[in-house]
């Protein structure tokens, strides 16, 4: 297989028929993320003190 043709099935396949899950919502999933992201920022600032 050539790039070329690699290339355009993975274009197609992105483009195809995107099956989504209605019970995921991507602002639960974003909102999940900053919230996990916000307490390991907190948790590694708590043990960095000796700055």
């Amino acid at each position: 297989m050539s790039f070329h043709s690699t290339a355009a099935q993975l274009v197609t396949l992105a483009e195809g028929e995107g099956e989504r899950h209605s019970s995921i919502s991507p602002f639960m999933t974003g909102g999940g993320a900053l919230v996990i992201l916000l307490l390991l920022l907190w948790i590694t600032t708590r043990f960095n003190r000796d700055r």
